[in-house]
């Protein structure tokens, strides 16, 4: 591989070993205490509680507390902290073509300096929306940390996204700024909205169309000097999120929400000092930030990033040896293609493997404990919370089971009759003992955040069952939300995008099963008059589809048929679901790779 850009680094390639003092900052590694007081050392203390108690859980729960400061500013009060003078790798990309790019520590502290001096000179100000819309590329953290330095606050987008759904966020997000890969900006030619634009990577092409130039920024100072404190509960980001209205539901997290809730999410995965870490998720969602910033750089581990445009599992694996990865999560998606590939190939096996996203089948837990030796740990979180229950490191798992409350995290099952707690129920986080890696709410929306938050506990939507051991075991959604190819999916938002169709009477869309996406969506639709069920009808609403909704939302399954509904008029998606899953396609369906 060539370097297309190293920036202070030592040498090695992952920073495997050999792991150096970091300067300015106590260290973890050889277990000093902090010294001094305020948030640094509050959170610097936490941080290290957990690791000494990586494989003690019982200890954990029972001495772990969360640092509650009023005034905390990540990027200024742990990262730049941390990475002062630290020339070990933080930040290490390798793209398809064999390239790869390393920043150290120091020199993120250093970019992220001079973004934030140049995006405050292009106007972004405290409490500023921007949508950031980029792939895993260097200015993604970059970015991140600059936003955090002056306080403004994310809209994170995926690059997936269409103009519709852009449209959206920039409209119900009030952003002022969007910051987008310049082969993006195009979609933004019928976003309406008085907004700065700014595009990396844009060339002459974005300066025509009146974009700003991201790389300007590397002329700024590489000093920041921030303009005022940050209360630990302003607002950091704003996740879009599918729910099961018509509309995204907006998540709010704060300084402290995530970036201190996710010592948990470090907690979990069993990231320490030194490591290097590898998530497989893209931009956009909770998930990146869950375990490509915040958790592995709470414990001052390198995020690894691969590159491709088309998933090859004997690539990432040698990619994987050559980095040095020492911790591995991927999405239930990437672990079916895995172990259909020679799990051998891969000679140095991370010391800790985590999945999170549904409950993986146990043959898939298994062929990779033969192959490695090391057993896939499942985990449950959301976008509104860190991780909540998990198995960690150390401790017996049982089949099955997502593991038992993470520290810090108080989990009550509710009976969906009574309310009360139960062994079997809705998956709740009891508010008495309100964790720090919570959501405030859903901004706009006080009615569903008061419905969300509602007697005492935060209910998650999800339903499970708990063992006399205390393991917690998943059961399913208690909406008719679905994953599907380990994105979340709204049924009604799909539905609404077909009944854009002329064609479209009714819809229904549920899940069908499929062998490598765990689902995908299927729709049941009710012909509007003068169409006719058939090829050429299914051909045009898979279009339609393609043309109204993201990739990993268009609508993959279609039939069209009658749609059972309850007395009241409602559709009974319980009972298509059933169909579906009993019958499987038979003839009446029509799949979309058939229609293009």
């Amino acid at each position: 591989m060539a370097d297309t850009e190293e920036t202070g680094v030592t040498g090695g390639t992952g920073d495997r070993g050999g792991v150096a003092p970091v300067t300015g900052v106590t260290g973890a590694a050889d277990d000093q205490r902090p010294t001094g007081t305020g948030p640094t050392a509050a959170f610097r203390a936490a941080r290290d509680f957990l690791l000494r108690h990586r494989e003690d859980y019982d200890g954990a729960r029972k001495g772990f507390t969360w640092p509650r400061p009023a005034y905390f500013n990540w990027a200024l009060d742990w990262f730049d902290r941390i990475a002062d003078g630290n020339d070990r790798t933080a930040l290490h990309i390798v793209e398809e073509d064999g390239t790869h790019t390393r920043h150290t520590f120091d020199a993120l502290r250093r970019r992220s300096n001079q973004a934030a001096n140049w995006l405050a000179a292009q106007g972004v100000r405290a409490d500023d929306r921007i949508v950031v819309m980029l792939g895993n590329q260097s200015e993604l953290w970059e970015t991140a940390l600059a936003a955090m330095k002056l306080r403004a606050v994310v809209i994170p987008a995926t690059p997936l996204l269409g103009p519709l759904d852009l449209a959206d966020r920039v409209r119900r997000g009030r952003a002022r700024h969007v910051l987008v890969r310049g082969d993006d900006i195009g979609k933004f030619a019928d976003v309406p909205g008085d907004y700065t634009r700014i595009a990396v990577g844009g060339g002459e092409e974005a300066a025509a169309a009146g974009w700003l130039a991201y790389e300007d920024a590397y002329s700024a100072p590489e000093t920041y000097e921030p303009t005022g404190p940050t209360h630990a509960d302003d607002t950091l980001m704003l996740y879009f999120t599918s729910g099961t209205t018509a509309r995204p539901k907006l998540v709010e997290h704060t300084h402290t929400s995530y970036p201190v809730g996710h010592l948990a999410t470090m907690y979990w995965i069993g990231l320490k000092p030194g490591d290097v870490h590898l998530n497989i998720s893209s931009p956009g969602w909770a998930k990146h930030a869950w375990s490509n910033l915040f958790a592995p750089w709470n414990a001052e581990a390198t995020v690894f990033i691969h590159n491709y445009t088309r998933f090859d599992a004997a690539r990432l694996m040698a990619e994987m040896d050559r980095a040095g990865v020492t911790s591995f999560c991927a999405p239930p998606t990437v672990w079916r293609m895995l172990i259909q590939a020679d799990l051998t190939a891969l000679k140095n096996p991370p010391r800790e493997i985590v999945a999170a996203g549904e409950p993986l089948n146990p043959e898939i837990i298994e062929r990779v404990r033969e192959a490695w030796g090391v057993t896939i740990r499942d985990g449950f979180g959301q976008t509104e919370t860190a991780v909540q229950v998990a198995n960690t490191p150390g401790q017996p798992l049982k089949p099955g089971s997502m593991g038992r409350p993470l520290p810090g995290f108080e989990v009550v099952l509710l009976d969906p009759v009574t309310g009360e707690p139960a062994d079997e129920g809705e998956i709740a986080l009891d508010l008495s003992a309100r964790p720090v890696g919570l959501t405030t709410g859903y901004h706009g929306d006080p009615d569903r955040t008061a419905e969300a938050m509602a007697g005492g506990y935060y209910r998650t939507g999800d339903i499970g069952s708990r063992d006399a051991d205390g393991y917690l075991t998943y059961v399913g959604r208690a909406d008719d939300v679905f994953k599907a190819s380990d994105y979340k999916i709204s049924p009604f938002e799909l539905e609404s995008a077909l009944l854009e169709h002329e064609a479209v009477a009714e819809a229904a869309v549920v899940p069908a099963p499929d062998p490598l996406r765990l689902a995908v969506p299927k729709a049941y639709v009710v012909l509007a008059a003068g169409w006719e069920p058939g090829p050429e009808t299914a051909a045009a609403l898979f279009a339609h589809s393609r043309a109204v909704l993201a990739p990993y939302k268009r609508v993959r399954r279609l039939e069209f048929a009658d749609l059972p509904k309850t007395v009241s008029g409602k559709i009974r998606r319980v009972e298509l679901r059933e169909r579906t899953a009993e019958q499987g396609g038979g003839a009446a369906e029509y799949r979309e790779e058939d229609h293009r």
